[in-house]
């Protein structure tokens, strides 16, 4: 990644509604986990990320925030019938539409295509915040496993969340979008730390030099505010490994079915820093 010129400057962003502050620890830990393209494997991320915690006596929540394109049953291999989109029209109660996982964690599913979840309405934010509010106090932990980009819609989301996970792999595209959203959530959300998983390393220490390279650039274009600064902290970094292609075919949870392999042990990892 070059640190001569802005990835993002020539990138048009949308004008964004007004962001509501981010939530005090209060209840669950909240953590958006998003990336700036799609593709990169977040959606398998944040599933093995849920089984990793509860597989430490975490009660854990994943929901599923990517209201348009939501493809979380699918990675889980569930068929609801009760979604997140009952729950907004009233046709189901919260607790109906929260469904058991595999692998020891609960999930709040968004049915797919919903075009009308596609755009940041008025009634689409009061529902969604009203939503995380409610889980809130029932878990530890609350994933909100976002859309990719820099839509209001997931901009939204990710505001709803203490913390944030941004995960990209190695690819130029991937890691130039990756730097687009973290621009913005430090600019608009005025965030001083965001966490990277690079995902699909092709080599030890890739992930650690992704993350100097993205730093160095931001420190530059994005500039500290007085008194602040803004750090990216890798938290993980997860090589290519076959086993996480058989998972994904199989809609299978890789902590279950291939519990020894790298990437797994790099989730696990990843869970164990989330908790320490």
């Amino acid at each position: 990644m070059s640190t001569t010129s802005d990835p993002a400057a020539s990138a048009s962003s949308p004008a964004q509604p007004a962001q509501p502050p981010r939530p005090a620890r209060s209840g669950a830990h909240t953590l958006a986990v998003t990336s700036g393209k799609g593709g990169v494997g977040k959606t398998f991320v944040t599933a093995n990320l849920a089984a990793a915690l509860a597989a430490r006596g975490q009660k854990v929540l994943v929901l599923d925030a990517d209201l348009g394109l939501a493809n979380l049953d699918v990675v889980l291999n569930l068929h609801p019938k009760l979604t997140l989109h009952d729950v907004f029209t009233e046709k189901a109660t919260l607790e109906q539409a929260i469904l058991p996982a595999p692998g020891g964690f609960s999930v709040l599913l968004a049915g797919s295509g919903m075009v009308e979840y596609s755009r940041l309405t008025p009634e689409v934010r009061d529902k969604l915040l009203h939503i995380i509010d409610l889980v809130k106090p029932r878990f530890d932990w609350v994933l909100l496993d976002t859309g990719a980009g820099i839509s209001d819609v997931v901009l939204y989301a990710i505001s709803l969340a203490t913390d944030v996970l941004v995960v990209a792999t190695p690819e130029p595209t991937s890691l130039t979008d990756a730097y687009a959203t973290i621009k913005v959530l430090a600019t608009q959300q005025e965030r001083r730390q965001v966490g990277l998983l690079v995902n699909q390393a092709n080599r030890v220490g890739e992930g650690k030099l992704i993350c100097g390279q993205l730093q160095q650039v931001l420190q530059r274009f994005v500039g500290p505010v007085p008194g602040q600064g803004f750090r990216l902290e890798l938290l993980a970094e997860v090589k290519a490994d076959p086993a996480v292609k058989q998972a994904v075919l199989k809609r299978q949870l890789m902590l279950e079915h291939y519990p020894g392999c790298d990437a797994a042990q790099a989730i696990k990892a990843l869970a164990s820093k989330l908790l320490g």
